[in-house]
């Protein structure tokens, strides 16, 4: 039923460490937007508003730029340590400063609620303005910050300054699967946010008889160009990469016109890494999954056993996959099949944040 009240303004802030976050929060605020059509949108990231259009549709304000930052990246998979722990030296100097001007923008734009996935900064800013404020994640930047730079000589100072952001929201709507978060004291568990795609595949033209696999490494680039990629007979390639010369086993996602979790539904096989939203689409769908393993990755124990345990799934390394791809496929189908999973996070969160907008009012200045 549409919510009866005045229309309300959600201020969602997502991390541009990637898409993967943009994707994940995508189905919760399809699921509030069921209860509430005249809600007001605007989103606070640097995702580009194209990939924004394809998941949340085109009616929502857009904020490009954010202070959060999440990890600097060498590739979709490899982190720069010396580089992330610089940056975050940069912005604990500089923290107030930072989050006084957030801080300002979300008293000039006064939304009834922030959501953040996951931006600590955001948080904080919130807590500054008196804005109600919520986090929802599977990964906390506090959690991931102690994992990767905890012996750094300001990683104390560093990681206090986020567990403090953090704690300042209402809750911290954790999703399944997640990572451990011993930083946190306002967690609520709560299931899979994620969308179930529609197969899709007779729409997919161009592509042969023989059997198709999606390759998706994410928002970040990976170092995997698609001229390396071996070529498997009677196999075709669908990769966000543009296809190389002479390949014509290899075809750009953006030729394909799909959403991206119906193209998940539709493929034989998803070659990615660990990422929540591949991930529980994935297992949403049933779709076989080929993924490069992430053991450093804090994430990656709940990630790999949820997904393992809704679809078949098979870690493998990067040399796995250029010397013996058609091997590696083989071993994949023969595993058993498992049961799909649902996604009841996305009621969950929507329900939860849904109560918070009813009971907001607008800026309360906290001292």
């Amino acid at each position: 039923m549409p919510h009866p009240t005045a229309p309300k303004h959600l201020w969602l802030a997502l991390s541009p460490h990637g898409y993967g976050h943009a994707a994940m929060t995508a189905p919760v605020i399809a699921a509030l937007r069921r209860r509430r059509p005249d809600l007001r949108l605007t989103i606070q990231t640097g995702v580009p508003r194209t990939f924004l259009e394809e998941r949340y549709g085109p009616e929502f304000e857009y904020v490009a730029g954010i202070p959060d930052f999440g990890l600097k990246m060498l590739s979709a998979t490899r982190v720069d340590l010396d580089a992330s722990a610089a940056a975050y030296g940069e912005l604990l100097a500089d923290f107030d400063r930072v989050v006084e001007a957030e801080a300002d923008r979300l008293r000039q734009a006064r939304p009834d609620v922030v959501l953040a996935n996951v931006p600590f900064v955001t948080l904080a800013a919130a807590a500054r303005a008196g804005i109600a404020a919520v986090a929802l994640s599977s990964l906390n930047w506090a959690d991931i910050y102690r994992h990767y730079l905890g012996d750094r000589p300001q990683a104390d100072a560093v990681w206090a300054m986020m567990r403090d952001s953090y704690n300042s929201a209402r809750a911290f709507l954790r999703v399944t699967p997640s990572m451990d978060m011993p930083s946190l004291d306002n967690v609520v568990d709560i299931g899979t946010v994620a969308r179930r795609g529609r197969n899709r595949r007779d729409e997919m033209t161009g592509l042969g008889q023989g059997g198709v696999g999606l390759v998706a490494f994410g928002g970040i680039d990976h170092d995997l160009p698609m001229a390396k990629w071996p070529k498997v007979p009677g196999w075709s390639w669908i990769s966000a990469q543009e296809s190389p010369p002479g390949r014509d086993d290899i075809r750009p996602l953006r030729h394909i016109g799909l959403p991206f979790s119906d193209l998940a539904a539709s493929v034989d096989v998803i070659v990615t890494k660990p990422g929540y939203g591949t991930f529980s689409e994935a297992g949403l769908s049933g779709t076989p999954v080929l993924y490069v393993a992430r053991p450093d990755w804090p994430e990656s124990p709940a990630m790999d056993d949820w997904l393992m345990a809704h679809t078949k799934a098979l870690a493998v390394s990067l040399e796995d996959l250029l010397g013996d791809l058609d091997s590696q496929l083989q071993k994949l189908f023969s595993l058993p099949g498992q049961s799909v999973g649902s996604a009841e996070g996305n009621e969950q969160a929507a329900e939860f944040i849904d109560r918070m907008l009813a009971a907001e009012t607008g800026i309360c200045e906290r001292s």
